[in-house]
């Protein structure tokens, strides 16, 4: 089945596309593979940006796969600002062809998914989050049970990357590592 993908914000878009037109924004990037990209670069595939905060996730921008003829060689993330969408930078590295594949995965699965990425920062961790309600609002931050988490590489110690995981099954053992310890009492 073919994934949903949600349009972006109009806004994101024209700040991503401004910083893919201004030699000052692409030249530092520290993005190597931007820098040497021939032919016109364009944004693709918008997906939006979660932060996981104890059980809810709330929408923090928006990411946008910059391609280059038939491949990615960067990303371009977007973040919400007081003043509306504001393009916040350009990056490339593991996440990048990880996202690609857990996205090949999920469009040969048999039930239509919105996808968006859910960022763990406690655990340095990004997922694929496969959203069940493809007509939801992509800003919405509600995680159904039935949705599924699928863990980009480089994962953390103990999850394995691109398993897919019902967000049933895998919240509470990422809230559990993600829960500080408590202190232990010191001897008076």
């Amino acid at each position: 089945m073919p994934l949903h993908v949600p349009p972006a914000p109009a806004p994101a878009l024209r700040s991503v596309l401004t910083a893919l037109a201004s030699p000052t924004a692409v030249r530092e990037a520290r993005t190597p593979s931007l820098l040497r990209a021939q032919g016109p670069v364009t944004p693709e595939l918008p997906l939006p940006v979660h932060i996981l905060d104890g059980t809810a996730a709330r929408l923090a921008g928006w990411r946008f796969l910059i391609r280059c003829g038939e491949r990615s060689v960067a990303a371009a993330e977007t973040m919400l600002t007081p003043d509306g969408w504001a393009f916040s930078h350009f990056f490339e590295g593991p996440y990048l062809a990880s996202t690609e594949r857990a996205l090949r995965q999920a469009e040969v699965m048999q039930q239509p998914y919105q996808p968006r990425l859910l960022s763990i920062p406690g655990l340095y961790m990004l997922a694929l989050w496969l959203h069940g309600d493809c007509a939801a609002d992509a800003a919405t931050g509600h995680l159904a049970a039935t949705d599924l988490l699928v863990p980009l590489a480089p994962a953390p110690p103990g999850i394995a990357a691109h398993r897919p995981h019902r967000a049933a099954e895998l919240l509470p053992v990422l809230t559990h590592r993600v829960t500080p310890a408590p202190l232990l009492s010191s001897p008076a």
